[in-house]
């Protein structure tokens, strides 16, 4: 049995348009959550990059659509296990604002097989949710109305 635990960090956006929330639908290619929950864009952060900058290279990779703007909303950890590997994952969460541009999945490959703007009525099941894209609902909730419903577009 692999006993094996690997660290990551990661950046995931929250990006909210007309009570609509952007959320990435998971490859089987995804090396921490199960494929075929609805989770957040984002990902690992490459060795010696910023975490923004990784935040912009994820949101182009799994939407194709560019950052204008990302606060720090929350970190949180989470521990998973997949393909034998047990992850200790550390997760910034950050409120971002995006760029116009057309909704696609750019990266070959990856663990992102689909991309979608979700109406926020529609992802209160948490049974669909990974854990991170289920926490960025709480989130979301407890967010003043002004906040959870203005257009996240410059």
């Amino acid at each position: 049995m692999d006993t094996r635990v690997r660290t990551r960090v990661s950046v995931y956006a929250i990006a909210v348009e007309r009570d609509r929330v952007l959320l990435t639908r998971l490859s089987d290619a995804s090396p921490v959550f199960m494929p075929g929950l609805w989770h957040l864009p984002g990902g690992g952060i490459d060795p010696g990059e910023q975490p923004v900058e990784a935040l912009a290279r994820e949101l182009v990779e799994e939407t194709g659509l560019e950052l204008a703007g990302a606060r720090l909303l929350d970190a949180k950890t989470y521990s998973a296990r997949r393909n034998g590997v047990s992850w200790s994952l550390t997760a910034l969460f950050y409120a971002v604002s995006l760029a116009e541009g057309v909704l696609a999945v750019t990266e070959t490959g990856g663990s992102t097989s689909a991309a979608r703007w979700v109406p926020l009525t529609d992802v209160q099941d948490s049974t669909v949710l990974s854990p991170a894209a289920a926490d960025a609902v709480r989130m979301l909730g407890a967010a003043p109305a002004a906040a959870r419903h203005r257009s996240t577009r410059p």
